[in-house]
């Protein structure tokens, strides 16, 4: 029977098991890493394609190197090929780039046979994850905005105490100058319990001075 972490191929099996296993692992391992990314984001929306780039990112590098093996020719030679591909995705967040680079290490390492290192990795990496999510360091986005242009700043407090009624964690994200209407601004907000967007919509409005108001919310796609 195979061991669970072998640390080179087991040739007293045949090479399409020890494939398989490779590949079993890396989907194993990095579908680990995309759901620990998953239940840590606190972006404005979770990409469904970045979850399946991590997954499919550890199985190809898991391919690549087992097609490479010891030989520097197809080594010079896949990479070779793979320079001509030109990636142009663009990562603005760095934690979603470590998380990509995660999986593909992990790929990597299985790829030349180096399961316990991928296993203690990516289970390690997933664990300060996690702890990090959770510690004072963590990240927060809003899961609602709002958008509303305010002609004179005398009413900024009448604003302000409405947004406080109706929202939680109130903060002001940024201030545009829109010359001839007033001041735009984009708040960040949660709201309370079971209160519906439409009554603070409603209330805002009520207020003289305000217009162009805008609210939007966060969702999973």
């Amino acid at each position: 029977m195979l061991e669970l972490f072998p640390d080179q191929p087991i040739y007293e099996y045949p090479q399409l098991i020890n494939i398989t296993y490779s590949f079993l692992w890396a989907f194993v391992l990095s579908s680990i890493i995309a759901i620990t990314h998953k239940l840590t984001f606190t972006g404005d929306y979770y990409p469904k394609n970045f979850f399946q780039s991590l997954v499919l990112g550890a199985v190809v590098t898991t391919m690549v190197m087992l097609a490479i093996g010891d030989s520097l020719a197809r080594g010079l030679g896949v990479f070779g090929a793979m320079a001509i591909i030109r990636f142009r995705t663009r990562i603005d967040d760095p934690r979603d780039v470590l998380f990509l680079f995660a999986a593909l290490s992990t790929g990597l390492a299985i790829g030349v046979y180096g399961f316990t290192i991928s296993f203690v990795g990516a289970i390690l990496f997933c664990l300060v994850a996690v702890l990090l999510h959770y510690s004072p360091f963590r990240s927060y986005s809003h899961p609602n905005h709002l958008y509303v242009t305010i002609q004179d700043s005398s009413i900024l407090q009448q604003v302000n105490t409405v947004i406080q009624e109706f929202g939680t964690e109130v903060r002001i994200i940024s201030i545009q100058n829109t010359l001839d209407k007033g001041l735009r601004y984009h708040f960040g907000l949660t709201l309370k319990g079971t209160i519906s967007k439409e009554k603070l919509v409603d209330s805002l409005l009520s207020i003289e001075g305000v217009s162009q108001l805008k609210f939007s919310s966060n969702e999973l796609v």
